[in-house]
């Protein structure tokens, strides 16, 4: 069978009503030969809309829309297109609005001001199951992280703390710890790399963390990987 070379692009849709952050997007991916800009979404019901009419690979969401909460849409996301990698990209660097959006279901955050000039290479590494994290947002997350993990933890039953991986999910994690990369991954198990994101959020979900350092930290912690 012979591949359309658009399907091979990185499927980006962007929800943001700020027309100078959407022209300045556009253009950089316009410039970048991986990747292309499906749709532009200025509103919180346009961008709930897009889910259900377009394949996304990288979603792009600013918080503060006209109509409502990016976080709508971010948590939309994450039940309609589970394969689709979604990134945060606004002025709220807040504890609150950066909590309630990796609980929603991003894994990538990244403040307006910080990210222009790398915006392209962001997409490309959310798209290989990267977390992209302004440093700002990056130390609140790990002060948060540190604060919920107590120093010295009560031991308990291995059986009841250890999250039931699947073979595959198992494999896939003990590779990401080895620092193979998604594509890296695909090659060695034989699949493809969309399966090996979906097993990554698989197993992000079962250990409830948002990155791939708290996933290897959270499943040393649990005895999931030898030493």
């Amino acid at each position: 069978m012979q591949t359309n070379a658009s399907d091979s692009l990185i499927r980006v849709v962007l929800v943001e009503d700020d027309v100078n952050f959407q022209r300045m997007l556009r253009h950089m991916i316009d410039d970048a030969p991986d990747m292309t800009l499906l749709t532009v979404a200025s509103t919180r019901a346009q961008g709930l809309q897009v889910l259900d009419m377009l394949q996304i690979d990288v979603l792009l969401v600013d918080l503060g829309l006209p109509d409502g909460s990016g976080i709508d849409v971010i948590r939309a996301a994450q039940l309609k297109q589970p394969d689709c990698g979604i990134m945060v990209c606004t002025v709220f660097g807040d504890e609150m609005h950066v909590m309630q959006s990796l609980e929603a279901g991003a894994t990538g955050y990244l403040l307006k001001d910080s990210a222009a000039h790398s915006m392209v290479d962001e997409i490309r590494s959310l798209h290989l199951g990267g977390s992209p994290i302004s440093p700002l947002i990056a130390r609140q997350v790990l002060m948060r992280f540190r604060q919920k993990t107590p120093l010295a933890p009560v031991p308990v039953p291995q059986e009841a703390t250890r999250p039931l991986l699947s073979a595959r999910e198992q494999e896939v994690l003990e590779l990401i710890t080895k620092g193979f990369t998604a594509d890296e991954i695909a090659e060695l198990i034989s699949v493809s790399r969309h399966t090996v994101l979906t097993f990554v959020r698989r197993i992000y979900k079962k250990l409830q963390v948002n990155s791939k350092a708290e996933a290897i930290y959270e499943a040393r912690h649990q005895g999931l990987l030898g030493d």
